[in-house]
């Protein structure tokens, strides 16, 4: 094989490992751009502090999200454990339990739910897709029946600190972005420099290979998904103190396909093994300016729906091209 055929497919390989990211940063930049030029107020500071503010949420469901697909799971439950453990903290608050107090139980709820998710998969050996599945419906109508009155839940009239969370500013800054930039440094120094992020990347690449050389994989997969419900009830948090209030309606809405929308076309293959917290906030990036641009030109929600789920099954598919299936992505734990 000649040096030149060598160096041309090392380029193509390296040209398809990075393209998605590269493709869907420079579609946010000419999103930016046109919308800039085109739709009044769009451009204004007031106009890009709340799209940041709007998207924050999104983006730290997005970073948990994030952190089971590299390990070649999902967590399809994520709405249902963040709505309903944070609407039973509003509930026990306004039932006269002191904040601390609420907001502990809540923790403790949803990071039992994680810890069961991740236990059903990792020693029952249940597929993530279904197991997960199954938990959002169980958890949202436990908790519906059990321990939440009403649909709505809202915060009470003196949050304190608490409030803080959702409405609070530091150097003009919005304390939900403020948020969001603390999870993704703490996310890239856990996936860059931990052992537990090792871990994440080799069981995402080979599980059974990482299971084979010692890394402990089914605590893992308990510990991974116990995670991903404390931040998600943390992204709770920060969703109630926003809008004074825990709609659990919101486990009905097609906020969980946002979150996988903004992480598989951030460029994270669900094949696992691959991405980071760039691909997170670049995909973040790019919803946000298409809602928001959306937005402003009123266009309805139906229609919006429509866009976002063609633009999923697209990532889906370039996703699909180039980290294709084989033997051992099509093994038993894969989703």
């Amino acid at each position: 094989m000649s040096n030149n055929t060598v160096l041309s497919r090392f380029s193509k390989m390296q040209w398809l490992s990075l393209t998605q990211e590269k493709i869907v940063f420079l579609l946010a930049v000419v999103l930016f751009v046109t919308f800039s030029l085109t739709l009044n107020g769009f451009a204004s500071v007031d106009n890009l502090l709340g799209l940041l503010y709007n998207v924050s949420v999104l983006g730290v469901l997005g970073l948990a999200m994030a952190l089971v697909v590299i390990g070649r799971g999902i967590d399809l439950s994520l709405i249902a454990t963040m709505a309903i453990s944070v609407a039973w903290s509003l509930t026990l608050i306004r039932g006269g339990l002191s904040v601390e107090m609420a907001l502990l139980y809540g923790m403790l709820l949803a990071v039992g739910i994680g810890v069961l998710n991740g236990w059903l998969i990792a020693y029952a050996e249940i597929p993530a897709l279904f197991c997960t599945l199954a938990m959002g419906t169980l958890v949202y109508g436990f908790g519906r029946i059990a321990l939440i009155p009403a649909d709505v839940i809202y915060m009470p009239a003196d949050p304190g600190w608490f409030g803080a969370l959702g409405q609070g500013e530091v150097f003009g800054i919005p304390a939900p972005v403020i948020v969001f930039v603390l999870f993704a440094l703490a996310a890239t120094l856990v996936l860059r420099y931990t052992r537990f992020g090792r871990y994440t990347y080799y069981m995402g690449d080979n599980y059974h290979a990482a299971r084979i050389t010692g890394v402990p994989t089914r605590p893992m997969l308990v510990t991974q998904y116990g995670v991903v419900a404390l931040i998600g009830f943390v992204a709770g948090l920060v969703t109630a103190a926003s809008v004074d209030s825990m709609n659990t309606r919101i486990v009905n809405s097609t906020m969980i396909y946002d979150v996988i929308l903004v992480v598989v076309l951030g460029g994270i293959g669900l094949s696992g093994g691959k991405g980071g917290v760039r691909n997170v906030v670049v995909g973040t990036m790019l919803i946000g300016i298409l809602l928001n641009g959306m937005t402003i030109m009123n266009i309805e929600y139906t229609v919006q729906n429509f866009i976002k789920g063609a633009i999923l099954l697209a990532a889906l598919i370039f996703d699909s091209l180039i980290n294709p299936r084989d033997e051992q992505t099509a093994q038993q734990g894969d989703i």
